[in-house]
């Protein structure tokens, strides 16, 4: 990556963070014995779903107050590839907006602490009438609040 996928934004409190740890399995490799690409994504939701759990953001969580968070952009940087068997860890990074939306990098590392993939998904918030959210609801500014005031890291 050469560049953040996210512009920090002044007085913004700083990003959080999860890691989720993993082994590629059999199902993953193609068969040059590398992860396929098309299952990098199920890797990022992967550390949405462990950041959700940690910090009450999960989709369960917004489904319960009228929200929808379909992802609207997603992007991929593959470095060095990942190989069956091999362990791994899922870095999911939630910066700060506060926009109705939820801007996530994730740096995929290999045991050797090496990048082998980069990427970030941008999911937006809908009313369950498919309707865009201008403004945050209630639920995610109150979350934005804690998060603001250092209640959250």
């Amino acid at each position: 990556m050469s560049r953040a996928y996210f512009s920090r934004q002044e007085n913004a409190p700083s990003p959080l963070r999860i890691t989720v740890e993993r082994q590629v399995r059999f199902e993953e490799v193609d068969p040059l014995n590398i992860v396929w690409h098309g299952r990098y994504p199920s890797f990022f939701e992967d550390a949405r779903v462990a950041f959700g759990e940690k910090y009450g953001l999960g989709y369960l969580d917004f489904y319960g107050q009228g929200i929808l968070c379909p992802i609207k952009q997603m992007h991929i940087d593959y470095v060095r590839p990942l190989r069956f068997q091999e362990y791994f860890s899922i870095e999911g990074i939630l910066h700060w907006s506060a926009a109705a939306r939820l801007n996530f990098e994730f740096i995929i590392r290999n045991r050797a602490e090496e990048i082998t993939t980069t990427g970030y998904t941008v999911q937006m918030l809908l009313d369950t009438d498919m309707n865009i959210m201008l403004i945050p609801p209630p639920f995610v500014s109150s979350f934005l609040d804690r998060w603001e005031k250092g209640i959250i890291r």
